[in-house]
């Protein structure tokens, strides 16, 4: 059984509203409260995230630009150099392809188009190619680019920014005590220092993590607290899909209950962040993944990278259920 803590969730919603920044006990009360409390709980994260965001609903799509042929040992990941499972693997996609990828995005009624890349680091030859496809896109659209392209240098942050690129994604993926559990090829410190390369260089720092992974209560606490220490603008919150090949094959750590308190804990932590809903919505959430935007405002629409996504159909009518509206790009 869970410890549990009894807190008047809609009083500290509204201390968070005036300014209260949340001291780690009360980040993990709300992981421990009581599964018949849960509504309770997204009713006051609602509270802050209405102040901040109103009923809109960011949606975000994903390129898969590089696939599959990764160096790196990170267990959860399909691309790794352990996974066994079949996925298409292919090098940097064309700048055509790319560009292409920018009107799919706006026919989904994506804001954000980001572009995702396997590997350890980008080559110089990468970055300018996918630099010449944002220059490409910026020209012809307005919709926000992000890169995700591995562990960054500062030359190849400051070429993305004069491309035009907005944002830079790189996932704690897992608290620091855990971080050996699921990668022994590059560190937690590694991918804090992408992140503030990215920030230097003017680009807007995303980060996340995957929970499911072992890290439990406390791990996921120390996560949020390390996205705060960073100030990251945007936050996504993927939960594992243990996909059958990889070393985490089988691991069930969560309910969608669970999930849902993850990501009011989060909003409370970071009541001005944009907080996404990603990777493993589907299979995690699944008949909850609705309430889930009662404290987060943005999700992908579409595929991820190897897996399976709702239609973007699916997602529009989601929201609309709810009574919420997509923030729609102006084009």
């Amino acid at each position: 059984m869970s410890e549990t803590t009894t807190v008047n969730w809609l009083e500290l919603a509204n201390h968070v509203n005036d300014g209260y920044a949340m001291k780690r006990e009360e980040a993990l009360a709300i992981l421990r409260s009581d599964d018949d409390d849960v509504l309770e709980l997204l009713h006051a994260a609602f509270r802050i995230r209405h102040k901040y965001f109103g009923k809109k609903v960011k949606l975000n799509m994903i390129i898969n630009a590089k696939s599959g042929m990764c160096p790196e040992d990170c267990f959860y990941c399909s691309q790794s150099m352990l996974a066994q499972n079949p996925i298409d693997t292919y090098p940097l996609l064309s700048k055509e392809t790319i560009v292409e990828g920018a009107q799919e995005a706006i026919s989904r009624k994506a804001g954000t188009y980001c572009i995702v890349m396997s590997g350890r680091r980008p080559s110089s030859r990468e970055i300018d190619q996918v630099a010449e496809a944002v220059a490409e896109i910026r020209a012809t659209t307005n919709l926000k680019i992000c890169a995700c392209l591995g562990l960054l240098s500062p030359e190849h942050a400051q070429r993305l920014v004069d491309a035009g690129v907005h944002r830079y994604n790189h996932n704690l993926n897992t608290s620091e005590e855990n971080y050996e559990q699921i990668c022994s090829t590059h560190t937690f410190d590694d991918r804090v220092r992408t992140v503030q390369t990215a920030k230097d260089a003017g680009l807007s720092p995303c980060s996340g993590a995957i929970f499911g992974m072992g890290e439990g209560d406390d791990g996921a606490v120390d996560i949020a607290f390390s996205l705060k220490e960073l100030d990251t603008d945007s936050i996504t919150c993927n939960f594992l899909n243990p996909i059958d090949g990889t070393p985490l094959e089988g691991k069930r750590e969560l309910t969608p209950i669970k999930c849902l308190k993850i990501l009011a804990m989060m909003r409370f932590m970071n009541p001005t962040k944009e907080i996404r809903v990603s990777g493993g919505r589907e299979i995690n959430l699944r008949h909850l993944q609705a309430l889930g935007l009662y404290a987060a405002n943005s999700i992908f629409v579409g595929d991820y990278l190897t897996t399976v996504g709702q239609t973007p159909t699916e997602d529009w009518q989601m929201i609309g259920d709810l009574g919420f509206d997509v923030e729609e790009p102006m084009v």
